[in-house]
């Protein structure tokens, strides 16, 4: 499809750069596609959905991934940022580099600034190898759990540059941009549809009768990508790793055949659900990678309804929810939502989606 069917105008004011506090009171825009919208609060969720649905959360946790450094080993030091997004072994990372036209092959890296180093003093990492898009392959000098420990002293959080370009990286960042879900380290963008939820809120749901579920997909900084292809086939997609467990996996299928649907907490569940999934639903224990892209004409096999935040203009994530309720009815979502004042992408509102006639 063309890209830019899926492109809409965004004023810069409508991406938030803090979450809402308390965290359920963002904002909630249910989309019932031929049945209209809904002004509603985060808080609200409960009320929309029925005993015996299943929300399926993501528990990841967000690694400091955003590193600082400078180039050494030249007579010219320039400064290097550096975002992690992929783990390759104890000691290796993939990496999108800025400004990537200052490294080559060989040369070596030394995070840390001034005045706030690691236990081990500094850390360097050299470049093995340099992709397309600002991507290269960094070997640190460190290994296994201090590397893990150096990285946690020296990194930030990864915000998503529509934030980062706006304001610096802070202190309130450090739990802000984590889940209550979040458990397993690995992350390097958050689940930010999980953002919005609270102990009281996840207590509502669970009185409602709503299981609560969940699953780990490992978040790469591949989503803050734009679509540069003028087609949707020409965009290639960064694997991430993720896992749905055995016992997670067939109370969703025993939910579903008693009638409970299944609520996927954002795009990030969602795919892992759809990965998991053979052609006739049934969700089986899942271990590895997934690079699943999905478009309009796809047929969702997993989930029944989607919990997402509001997603930029040319976005995968855009393109993914217009697969799911709709392309004509996200766009007029998304423009009832812009006028509306809704808060948009990672610290934004949310919104709760019913499948189209073309996603069942």
């Amino acid at each position: 499809m063309r890209t830019d069917l899926f492109d809409f105008e965004l004023p810069p004011e409508s991406i938030a750069l803090r979450p809402a506090s308390p965290r359920d009171s963002a904002r909630l825009l249910v989309v019932q596609p031929g049945e209209g919208l809904h002004d509603q609060q985060v808080s609200d969720l409960p009320n929309w959905l029925r005993p015996g649905d299943q929300l399926v959360v993501n528990d990841t946790r967000v690694i400091a991934a955003q590193l600082h450094g400078r180039r050494i080993g030249r007579e010219a030091e320039p400064k290097i940022d550096a975002t992690l997004i992929k783990r390759l072994d104890g000691s290796r990372w993939n990496a999108l580099v800025k400004p990537a036209k200052k490294l080559e092959a060989g040369d070596v890296v030394r995070f840390g600034n001034e005045g706030r180093v690691c236990f081990l003093g500094h850390l360097d990492a050299e470049v093995e190898s340099k992709g397309g898009e600002g991507e290269v392959t960094l070997a640190f000098s460190f290994h296994g759990p201090t590397l893990d420990q150096a990285i946690a002293d020296l990194g930030s959080p990864p915000l998503p540059p529509y934030i980062a370009s706006r304001r610096a990286p802070d202190d309130r960042d450090v739990a802000d941009y984590q889940t209550m879900f979040a458990a397993h380290e690995g992350a390097v963008a958050a689940p930010t549809a999980g953002l919005h939820f609270t102990p009281a809120m996840e207590a509502a749901l669970r009185e409602r009768g709503v299981g609560v579920n969940r699953v780990t997909l490992h978040v790469g900084a591949g989503t803050f990508l734009p679509v540069k292809a003028d087609d949707t086939a020409g965009h290639r997609m960064h694997s991430e790793w993720g896992t749905i467990s055995t016992e997670i996996a067939e109370a969703l299928n025993a939910a579903r055949a008693t009638g409970g649907r299944i609520v996927a907490v954002g795009t990030t569940s969602l795919r892992l659900l759809e990965s998991a999934a053979g052609d006739n639903g049934r969700i089986s224990p899942f271990t590895g990678e997934t690079a699943i892209f999905i478009t309009p004409g796809y047929r969702f096999r997993a989930v029944d309804i989607l919990m997402t935040n509001f997603h930029l203009p040319r976005s995968t994530l855009f393109m993914l929810v217009s697969a799911f309720s709709g392309l004509d009815t996200m766009k007029q979502a998304y423009a009832h939502a812009i006028a509306g004042g809704y808060r948009f992408y990672s610290y934004g509102d949310a919104c709760l989606l019913f499948p189209g006639k073309s996603a069942a």
